[in-house]
């Protein structure tokens, strides 16, 4: 009896030394293994991140992810599975976002533990996915790259070399995100420049109405960040929502600023991402901008102020490169030698096991219309 205590006494402790209590950015204390091997996202494009604090294959733990990978950007999906031919085989728990992950299948595989991303909206089935996921002894993690970046990031980036247990590489981009950022914040603060009014549009030309934009949160964070302010701030509760035409033109915003995430496939579309050529993605701007006769009509646009940045790169650290496009093309007098394809050399040299070659931002110097 005494032989049988002091064994099961002495597999409680190896599972205790096996486990650890980390704080999630959601403020909840979750107990998760010392070395998972079997992980599920709730967002394939997690892999932007896990791709800068995970060696090699950055998915090689992950076990199960919703395809919106595939979805909205099948650059990445291409260039990764080219390299890691394994990655297409992992099981898909729902098509595109939270809302449709399957809590069973995510359950039927097992995992050591789940990631989830933050939304800017919350799903109607989240309560009941961490109750089913707490009752099946699951420990879930949430992190925010995509909502709060600016408080969220660092955290998250920790949160995550807690998980991964491999928090060295994770300090070591902490570390690199905050020299690149607190340059910008460093030099406005010190030259307080004015600052230029903005408009950002979401996806150009995928919408027939004018123009879907961000009032709060990611992207309009950064362009606050980066000096810049935001015509939209306050004209609407949600994150995002609609600038109607006459308030875009009494606006008259000094800088007029697009994203995009076609691939070279797409070609009646704003191309933009890994597998853009610098010449692909300034003509389908400017075809995208040719289309809308209320943007083509700007005097941003006519006067050569109109840019365009990747979508994709808001949804992860690397929007250190938006935040650094943003704050030289608002300030150009300030951050002259501020060069963020210069940073995604640094990015591909220091951190990314498949490097980064396309293009992730362009302009339009001159009107073409």
């Amino acid at each position: 009896m005494l032989k049988r205590f002091l064994a099961v006494s002495l597999l409680l402790l190896t599972t205790i030394s096996q486990a650890k209590t980390l704080t999630d950015i959601r403020q909840r204390q979750v107990v998760i293994p010392d070395h998972p091997q079997r992980i599920v996202i709730g967002e394939g494009r997690m892999i932007y991140t896990l791709a800068l604090v995970e060696e090699g294959n950055p998915v090689k733990r992950v076990v199960g992810w919703p395809a919106d990978l595939q979805h909205f950007d099948k650059q990445t999906w291409n260039n990764y599975v080219a390299r890691f031919p394994e990655i297409a085989s992992i099981p898909i728990i729902g098509q595109s976002n939270f809302a449709d992950i399957s809590v069973e299948k995510v359950i039927a595989l097992h995992p050591d533990v789940v990631i989830l991303p933050v939304y800017a909206k919350k799903q109607p089935n989240q309560d009941q996915f961490e109750l089913q996921l707490g009752q099946a002894h699951i420990p879930l993690v949430y992190v925010d790259f995509r909502v709060d970046q600016l408080n969220n990031t660092v955290p998250s980036l920790r949160i995550l070399g807690e998980v991964l247990d491999d928090q060295p590489k994770a300090e070591k981009f902490i570390a690199f995100y905050r020299q690149h950022m607190a340059v910008i914040s460093d030099r406005l603060k010190a030259a307080a420049p004015a600052s230029p009014s903005v408009m950002l549009q979401l996806h150009l030309g995928r919408k027939a109405e004018c123009c879907t934009t961000v009032g709060h949160g990611n992207l309009a964070d950064l362009i606050t960040y980066a000096g810049g302010h935001n015509i939209a701030a306050g004209k609407f509760p949600a994150v995002f929502g609609q600038i109607s035409p006459e308030v875009l033109i009494a606006a008259n915003p000094d800088i007029y600023l697009a994203t995009g995430m076609a691939g070279p496939d797409t070609p009646e579309s704003l191309q933009l991402g890994p597998q853009v050529s610098r010449q692909s993605a300034q003509q389908s701007f400017v075809q995208s901008l040719s289309k809308d006769a209320i943007i083509s009509s700007l005097p941003a646009v006519r006067n050569g102020k109109t840019y365009a940045v990747w979508q994709n790169l808001y949804l992860s650290p690397w929007h250190l490169l938006v935040a650094e496009f943003f704050a030289k093309t608002f300030h150009p007098e300030i951050f002259g030698d501020v060069d963020p394809q210069h940073t995604l050399d640094e990015m591909n040299r220091d951190f990314l096991t498949v490097k980064e070659t396309g293009t992730f931002w362009t302009g339009v110097k001159a009107s073409p219309f």
